[in-house]
């Protein structure tokens, strides 16, 4: 009965004063969350194909992956403190990422570098997509700021997709 207690008051804790209403931040968490999902696991997925890429255009490829998986490292902690600065919580666990997160892993032995570089690419252009339906959830519940960098990385996305598109054709 202590602990349940206990685990019932943690979460007034780590509530951080704001103007938006409880059914905002709640919503707006709910959206966000599993884009950190998505981030930590496409991250994963990209670093996973930078080094285990084989083939002609390996360099390129390589440093691509990497370029690419650094600047979805960097959203992680901007999604998961925006939530935070809802007065919300975030991503605890792998177990919590693996329950949100809508970028399938990749455990393949091995993948030839053209179906990396179009797997990256598709699940980029969904993770815009999703993005893009969170910012909406913002627009709605007047949350300004969350907008505003998904925004960014929305245009982040759609590079890093353009990129990946442009690499496959021939």
């Amino acid at each position: 009965m202590k602990s349940a207690k206990v685990r019932d008051l943690h979460p007034s804790k780590l509530t951080t004063p704001t103007d938006l209403g409880d059914k905002a931040r709640n919503v707006i968490e709910k959206c966000i969350n599993p884009l950190v999902a998505d981030a930590f696991a496409l991250f994963v997925k990209t670093k996973n194909f930078h080094w285990h890429l084989s083939g002609s255009h390996y360099r390129d490829y390589h440093l691509l992956f990497d370029e690419q998986a650094s600047q979805i490292f960097a959203m992680i902690d901007v999604l998961a403190e925006r939530v935070r600065k809802l007065g919300g919580t975030t991503i605890r666990s792998v177990s919590q990422i693996q329950k949100l997160q809508n970028v399938k892993d990749d455990d393949d032995n091995f993948v030839p570098a053209r179906d990396m570089v179009r797997r990256l690419m598709l699940d980029n252009k969904e993770l815009a997509a999703r993005m893009r339906a969170a910012h909406e959830v913002c627009d709605h519940h007047n949350d300004v700021a969350t907008a505003s960098f998904l925004e960014v990385f929305i245009d982040e996305t759609e590079r890093r997709t353009w990129f990946l598109y442009e690499t496959q054709v021939d």
